[in-house]
């Protein structure tokens, strides 16, 4: 498999994502589902704290890829549903050093349960 990042304007690699990501001849293709702050027996965790969920959510992410095999490294695009779009901006350092993908930040009135303010949703090639 070839991955290549597609940037004809550099601006968005200052932020840690690509315009896009080019990927040929992948051998396995992960679409994942929402990932949210929410523990193994189904809890909300960090009501009202942005950087908590964000780091929970990403956990749960990197969970969900370990157990198909894969990591954040393979991830090539992330979809991120905030109701609190620059608390999210300002919380985005809580997904830690992370290959760029191609991403995109979407504000929404709310997420399954009130307590939840970020939800990600990714796509891993490999």
């Amino acid at each position: 498999m070839e991955r290549r990042a597609i940037n004809p304007w550099q601006w968005s690699v200052a932020f840690g994502f690509n315009q896009a990501e080019l990927v040929s001849d992948p051998s396995q293709v992960l679409v994942c589902s929402g990932q949210t702050a929410i523990d193994g027996d189904g809890h909300v965790q960090h009501a009202g704290d942005m950087a908590g969920q964000v780091r929970l959510a990403t956990e749960n992410l990197s969970a969900v890829l370990a157990e198909a095999g894969m990591s954040l490294d393979d991830v090539v695009r992330i979809t991120a549903f905030t109701t609190d779009v620059d608390a999210c901006i300002a919380a985005l350092g809580e997904m830690g050093e992370r290959r760029p993908s191609a991403f995109t930040l979407i504000g929404v009135s709310r997420l399954a349960y009130p307590e939840l303010l970020v939800e990600l949703e990714a796509i891993a090639v490999r």
